[in-house]
């Protein structure tokens, strides 16, 4: 498979955002990475070029048009084959992002894909030793009560990719917003301290 097929399913896919020629070269290069890998660690059960396109790339550059612009920093909690964060800090170049894993085969993954971009490093370790502080905690298909107590003491906001709020938190102060393919939405919060009271995310 070449390029031009993955950049044009790309483009249609995600004309809400424009891509130049460097960005489009490292997402391109991503998804050939994760089709070599996938066949020996299972990294996605959705790889079909079109299905990957709009399931996995486009759907993460839609999150990345809503982190906020004020953000410096960003980590992906559980990023598995890097999305959303990968293809958030190709589209977003001004962010600093970490991609969370605790798998260590899926981190290797995502130490070769690293190369292919100036502003991801990779950490393999449960969200829960992880000592650090970050704009945006963002995550996909991970228990949302999980992120939630992360983002507790290391993020200013959090945002949940594909899932539902944790039933015990109000819904008062999250943002919904429907995601390209009309199968799940995007949940933004400003993040919550320990005591529950939401941290000033002003800055």
């Amino acid at each position: 498979m070449k390029r031009g097929e993955f950049e044009k399913r790309l483009r249609q896919a995600a004309p809400f955002v424009g891509l130049d020629d460097t960005q489009m070269q490292a997402l391109w290069l991503h998804y050939d990475l994760l089709r070599r890998w996938n066949p020996r660690i299972n990294l996605t059960r959705v790889i079909e070029l079109d299905a990957a396109v709009r399931f996995h790339y486009a759907e993460s550059l839609f999150v990345g048009t809503h982190v906020p612009r004020h953000a410096r920093s960003v980590i992906d909690v559980g990023s598995g084959a890097g999305f959303p964060g990968f293809v958030l800090a190709v589209a977003r170049p001004e962010l600093e992002v970490t991609l969370l894993e605790s798998d260590l085969r899926k981190a290797a993954f995502l130490r070769e894909a690293s190369d292919l971009v100036t502003n991801v490093r990779v950490l393999s370790q449960r969200s829960r030793d992880v000592i650090g502080s970050w704009d945006v905690a963002v995550s996909r298909a991970v228990r949302a009560e999980d992120v939630l107590e992360f983002s507790k003491r290391a993020a200013r906001w959090v945002m949940l990719v594909g899932t539902e709020p944790p039933k015990e938190t109000p819904r008062e102060g999250w943002q919904q917003i429907e995601l390209p393919d009309g199968k799940g939405r995007l949940w933004i919060h400003a993040a919550l301290s320990a005591s529950g009271v939401p941290k000033d995310s002003s800055q």
